[in-house]
């Protein structure tokens, strides 16, 4: 008699984005193990999912010290990718660039049916990319294949333009399950998000007395995405600056006399910078620092309100549900929300997987 579970295991899960995704797919997807490093997001994913769940620790320390889960249907994750991303130093020698050497190793010790990479568009053309390919060749993993395709959350579902690198294995003695066909040929925008959001914040601070100790460390939390409604203390020159900023426009639309020095002599670059998201469009791609808009195109859309998007906002824009349990500090809960796989990608994904079990 056929399991009617299908067991997942999430590797560099973070908050569980792709859990999460995995999980609205269909009840069938059973988490049964996840490893994360990041003891915040690690409590942020058992809060959501359930405890003793989480190997709270590396990748090389669960793989030398913990007892592996069995009989495990598919391994998902997402390893680091700073080493190669387009935005950071694209360093050669960044020991992140290894990280999927370590996947690789779980995927040939516990012998999964299908496995699932996601990554920065530009692993696609990394050399790790090239090793990952030859260890399914004439490597340890020769008894596997796989397919990668850039998908953009926005053509599932996701109010987000942010394309991945998806990577799709399976053993060779199974069928290749394809990739998710678009869902959204017209996308979700940012106004289908914010309209039912109210414009004013909830505060500033996230909400007192509620605390957890995760690995003998206390940690803020949990909170749903719902009480992340929150602003940030601005200095009045910052919301000078932003109340010259109109509806889609940016830091070109900032006065000289309110410009600081270091924009003054720098009329080029990226016309995202203290940019406002376009309200009738996917939003650009959520990244770790979203509630700071010198870092991007993160103020609010409507050119009355004079911030940037909130927490609620940014896990939204991420397809994370309300009731989603986030725990640590304000800065490290974006961290989570920014690193995540979009909820709808991770959804499609799994849809598509789960034809294979039916």
């Amino acid at each position: 008699m056929k399991r009617s579970k299908i067991r997942v295991l999430d590797l560099f899960a973070g908050a569980g984005g792709l859990t999460a995704g995995f999980h609205q797919a269909s009840e069938r997807f059973e988490s049964i193990a996840a490893v994360e490093m990041d003891l915040a997001a690690a409590a942020s994913y058992e809060a959501t999912f359930g405890e003793g769940i989480v190997f709270a620790g590396s990748i090389q320390e669960w793989l030398k010290t913990a007892k592996m889960p069995i009989d495990v249907d598919v391994i998902v994750g997402g390893p680091p990718c700073q080493g190669f991303s387009t935005l950071g130093k694209q360093d050669a020698e960044d020991v992140r660039n290894t990280l999927w050497q370590h996947y690789a190793k779980a995927i040939e010790r516990l012998r999964p049916k299908y496995f699932v990479v996601e990554n920065v568009s530009a692993f696609a053309t990394s050399p790790q990319f090239i090793e990952f390919t030859a260890l399914t060749e004439t490597g340890s993993l020769k008894e596997y294949t796989f397919r990668h395709k850039i998908l953009n959350a926005a053509d599932f579902g996701a109010p987000q333009a942010r394309k991945r690198a998806v990577i799709i294995g399976h053993r060779r003695d199974l069928k290749f399950p394809g990739f998710p066909e678009p869902t959204h040929q017209v996308h979700r925008t940012v106004n289908d998000i914010f309209s039912e959001i109210p414009n004013d914040v909830d505060g500033i601070e996230l909400p007192q007395g509620r605390s957890i100790n995760f690995q003998g460390k206390s940690f803020a939390g949990p909170f749903t995405s719902r009480e992340l409604h929150l602003g940030r203390r601005y200095a009045e020159q910052s919301l000078k600056r932003f109340a010259t900023i109109p509806a889609g426009g940016n830091r070109f639309d900032i006065p000289f006399n309110l410009l600081s020095d270091c924009w003054k002599n720098h009329k080029t670059g990226s016309g995202d910078v203290m940019g406002r998201l376009h309200a009738n469009k996917p939003s650009v791609t959520i990244r770790t620092e979203f509630f700071k808009p010198e870092k991007g195109r993160y103020l609010h859309p409507d050119p009355k309100v004079m911030r940037a998007i909130t927490h609620y906002e940014a896990a939204l824009l991420q397809g994370f549900p309300s009731g989603h349990q986030f725990v640590g500090s304000k800065t490290s809960i974006a961290r989570q929300i920014g690193n995540a796989v979009p909820i709808p990608l991770g959804e499609a994904i799994a849809r598509q997987l789960l034809r294979q079990f039916l």
